[in-house]
């Protein structure tokens, strides 16, 4: 037996608002409106926006990693649209951001 992802889901108060925000972001056109659940597709791994009642609280267990041609480029640019950089680390060979979306959720930029 074998899983293949098909889409991390992320709970959140407003859907459509985080859906448009992470569509400008990963510059994609393809959004399916089911009012409480809102999903991008057209990426390797579709990211679906989930409404939830509760608020988040604490820091992310789980979070999305993405690898850009240019880091430094995609981090600005990623900060233009109100990411927040949240740290820069790295190991031997590999260097990335962290950064927040508009709600706070984590996600991770990689590449030279």
């Amino acid at each position: 037996m074998s899983l293949t992802a098909k889409m991390i889901t992320v709970d959140c108060p407003d859907p459509r608002k985080l859906a448009a925000w992470w569509a400008t972001a990963l510059g994609v056109e393809s959004v399916e409106d089911f009012e409480e659940f809102v999903m991008l597709g057209a990426q390797p791994v579709a990211l679906g926006f989930q409404r939830v009642p509760e608020p988040r609280q604490g820091k992310n267990r789980m979070h999305v990693d993405f690898v850009a041609d240019d880091r430094v480029a995609e981090v600005e640019r990623l900060v233009g649209l109100g990411a927040t950089v949240v740290g820069e680390n790295s190991v031997p060979g590999l260097t990335w951001v962290t950064l927040q979306d508009p709600e706070g959720n984590e996600f991770c930029v990689s590449g030279p």
